[in-house]
């Protein structure tokens, strides 16, 4: 799998983070919904805003999780317990799910304040310049020098993701994309990050923004964060992301499990010292890397500038 960690630092704390995995969006459902919002504030006095969201999918049942479904047989053994194909457009099809939630406070008191705000979501499948979620916000407050006035903004978008892996050729476009042996390994990955403010003026822009919807695995889930301001206070920003990537052992071509034939994978770490290794199409997946990471940055005073944006991106292996 790739990984990419990009950080630079220049004066009065602005940088960028990036961060590439490889996991894989998740095919939108028969019916989809989408709801936007568009907000305008001028006022003198108090303004206050408070948004929550969240979304899960999985291209199986919800209900029923934890835990994820495993492999769709490939084989099953009919009445004479003969070994017998399933069709030809039935495709190996494990169970992904993944949760997004993003929440949004401000409070502006005893002060002057602008804001603008744009916010959408959209559960059809994406392409690799759209977003299923995004939010774009501006505000500026100064406040009243008689009354004591303040701002105190919060925002955190969150995606967390997890599969048992799926069969590459079921869901790349891209007629050169291979996968792992033929395969997308299992993942776990979630990743939040967000910002924050309070203080007696500022002017900010902030942005969230993820994608995890799509037809084809070709599509990268990304996930991403600006914030940038000038003002009088404390602010901060950060990123919290544990990833957990697989990698597909040898593939023994099929196991019998309860009457089925399944794909079977080989791990090759659990040898039990005479050469029988495990193979099961359910808990043989290998974790090939975790990767932990944290970071938060704070300014606090006259802030002249302070900027930052986050990237986090998966896309599969040899794309």
């Amino acid at each position: 799998m790739k990984k990419l960690i990009i950080m630079f630092i220049l004066i009065f704390n602005p940088f960028l983070i990036g961060f590439e995995s490889a996991s894989g969006p998740i095919d939108m459902t028969n019916e989809v919904q989408s709801i936007s919002m568009i907000s305008t504030v001028l006022c003198y006095g108090t303004v206050t805003n408070t948004e929550e969201t969240a979304l899960v999918i999985s291209n199986k049942d919800i209900q029923n999780n934890p835990i994820l479904d495993q492999w769709d047989p490939y084989y099953y053994i009919n009445i004479d317990g003969i070994p017998t194909p399933l069709p030809d457009n039935y495709t190996w099809n494990p169970e992904p799910q993944c949760v997004m939630s993003y929440t949004e406070q401000i409070l502006a008191d005893n002060g002057y304040t602008e804001f603008n705000g744009v916010q959408s979501i959209d559960t059809a499948n994406k392409v690799a310049n759209q977003n299923t979620f995004a939010s774009a916000e501006q505000f500026d407050y100064i406040a009243s020098e008689t009354a004591m006035g303040r701002i105190t903004f919060s925002e955190d978008l969150l995606l967390d993701g997890a599969s048992q892996g799926s069969n590459a050729l079921d869901r790349m476009l891209c007629p050169f994309a291979t996968g792992d042996k033929g395969f997308i390994p299992a993942y776990c990955n979630v990743v939040e990050m967000g910002g924050s403010f309070t203080g007696t003026d500022v002017s900010a822009v902030t942005g969230a923004n993820e994608r995890h919807i799509s037809k084809a695995a070709d599509i990268p889930v990304t996930v991403n964060y600006n914030i940038a301001l000038a003002g009088q206070g404390s602010t901060a920003a950060w990123i919290n992301a544990h990833l957990m990537e697989g990698r597909t052992p040898d593939v023994f071509g099929a196991v019998i499990n309860k009457g089925i034939y399944e794909p079977g994978f080989i791990n090759w770490d659990w040898n039990n010292g005479i050469g029988d290794f495990r193979v099961s199409p359910d808990n043989s997946f290998m974790l090939g890397n975790e990767y932990l990471y944290k970071e938060k940055c704070s300014a606090s005073g006259k802030i002249l500038l302070f900027s930052k944006s986050i990237q986090v991106k998966d896309t599969p292996e040899d794309l």
